[in-house]
């Protein structure tokens, strides 16, 4: 993990390519939890992805004052975990349609909640490029149905509040603290609550498929391990703006990696917000304006 300052253009391709990780295992976590109960597979999941960074970076707990990075892995870990839990829950209740717009509130959600906590707005490329990827989401996303509050949508609001402070949490402790330390803590905790919960909030279901053990595998060591890994780095040198709008992609590759696998075509209105989701990334890369670094906590 160098401290130097790679090129803009480096920094947000290692985004795009872990939203692209993100999108195309959609399909595997599809099958796996049709097999084996939602928590106990995230639960395995997690596991398997904090051996492997641990295995990378245990170094690294080596260093001294080692405080401040274990305080933000926590945090990073309660709300990452915290969002996939109520995301797969609101899954049981909504469509997935209704799901993956709501979470797209991610992208405006970002710099509201980090210019009130910070008290400086975003970049005005970075909101106008969040509002026109937004409107891509909702075109891509959006039923008839959509005004119609249930409790699954309600879940899946939780969910998506979680994965901004997840941003944000990132996008605070990583250009400050042990971004080693910082990944493993983050992953841990995940695994460590899943352990904690999944044997009694919900029914154990467990038929141990080949198929499960390959999407355990590649979202163990790809989606989590390596994901989570880029998007720490990354944090270091991207604004949590910037990064919202990068992981607006993940729904456009979701849907590549179905029509790869299964044939799926976009309707044209899917299409046009596919192009405005592209469009809004575009408006930020093309009017590049130098990112005042968010303010440290204090020690």
């Amino acid at each position: 993990m160098t401290t130097r300052r790679p090129a803009g253009w480096m920094v947000d391709l290692s985004l795009a390519g872990m939203t692209l990780i993100w999108g195309a295992t959609f399909v595997l976590v599809k099958e796996a939890v049709a097999e084996v109960s939602t928590l106990l597979f995230l639960t395995v999941r997690f596991a398997i992805a904090s051996a492997a960074v641990f295995v990378l970076f245990r170094r690294q707990f080596l260093a001294p004052g080692l405080g401040r990075s274990l305080r933000g892995g926590v945090l990073a870990g309660c709300c990452l975990f915290g969002g996939y839990i109520l995301q797969t829950l609101g899954l049981e209740h909504t469509t997935a349609s209704k799901a993956g717009f709501i979470t797209g509130l991610t992208v405006p959600l970002v710099p509201l909640i980090s210019a009130i906590a910070y008290r400086k707005f975003p970049q005005i490329s970075e909101l106008a490029g969040s509002a026109i990827a937004f409107a891509g989401l909702a075109l891509m996303t959006v039923e008839r149905d959509i005004l119609d509050i249930g409790r699954g949508d309600l879940l899946v609001a939780g969910c998506t509040v979680a994965y901004a402070f997840h941003i944000l949490t990132v996008g605070r402790y990583a250009p400050t603290t042990n971004a080693g330390v910082l990944i493993v803590t983050q992953i841990a905790t995940g695994a460590l609550i899943g352990a904690a919960t999944f044997w009694w909030a919900e029914p154990v279901r467990a038929h141990w498929t080949p198929t499960v053990w390959v999407a355990l595998a590649v979202t163990g060591l790809l989606a989590t391990a390596l994901g989570f890994s880029i998007q720490t780095w990354a944090q270091r040198f991207s604004s949590p703006t910037r990064t919202a709008l990068i992981f607006s992609l993940e729904p456009l590759f979701a849907w590549a990696t179905s029509y790869l696998l299964a044939g799926e075509v976009l309707s044209r209105r899917a299409m046009a917000g596919a192009a405005l989701i592209v469009a809004g990334i575009l408006v930020v890369e093309l009017k590049p304006v130098r990112n005042a670094p968010h303010p440290s906590p204090k020690q």
